[in-house]
């Protein structure tokens, strides 16, 4: 596994080793130890989400404000994906920050999210399915999310056919909203 740092503290982005012979290839996806010594950090997945979308769906702005936030690390299984990893944190030298990762099942790489930054995504093959590793179960008092047509945070999704999103996303507020509640994760 090779580590590169994202341009958004706290978040980076892991490309694995495929080994390939004329059956096809293997990779170790998650690796508790290398992710200790290489980050300095201990990842330890409490639930695993996996969701299937069309092209052009929106999967977020979402994340957490538990006290020790819901660190996500996320891989495409089936499809490509733009992921992106957003910096909502005041305080923080990238607030407002985000960086788009493409993700492919063809190559293998991966995102990994500290537990708090926001995360959101879009399909852009024609379907596309995802696997995330999160570090808190699910719940839906802490969990928060941002409109992902925030004029502030103005994310350059991409026009790969018509944007669809789930109600709760679309009708999430924008980020000064969330600033005024004094709902986001600290830094």
């Amino acid at each position: 596994m090779n580590f590169e740092r994202s341009v958004i503290e706290g978040g980076w982005i892991i490309k694995n080793t495929r080994h390939k012979d004329n059956r096809g290839w293997f990779s170790e996806w998650f690796k508790k130890s290398t992710f200790e010594s290489e980050l300095g950090i201990s990842f330890n997945p409490l639930q695993l989400n996996i969701s299937h979308s069309l092209q052009g769906v929106i999967r977020g702005i979402h994340y957490s404000i538990a006290e020790k936030g819901q660190a996500k690390f996320v891989t495409v299984m089936s499809g490509e994906v733009d992921d992106y990893i957003i910096d909502i944190r005041p305080g923080s030298p990238t607030f407002g920050k985000w960086q788009r990762v493409r993700l492919s099942s063809k190559d293998g790489e991966s995102v990994l999210l500290g537990s708090n930054l926001a995360h959101a995504f879009q399909c852009v093959s024609v379907e596309a399915t995802v696997c995330y590793a999160v570090t808190a179960e699910f719940d839906s008092e802490m969990e928060k999310g941002i409109n992902p047509f925030d004029p502030t945070l103005n994310i350059a999704w991409n026009d790969v056919s018509e944007n669809l999103m789930s109600s709760k996303d679309i009708a999430a507020p924008f980020l000064e909203e969330q600033i005024v509640q004094d709902l986001l994760p600290r830094f």
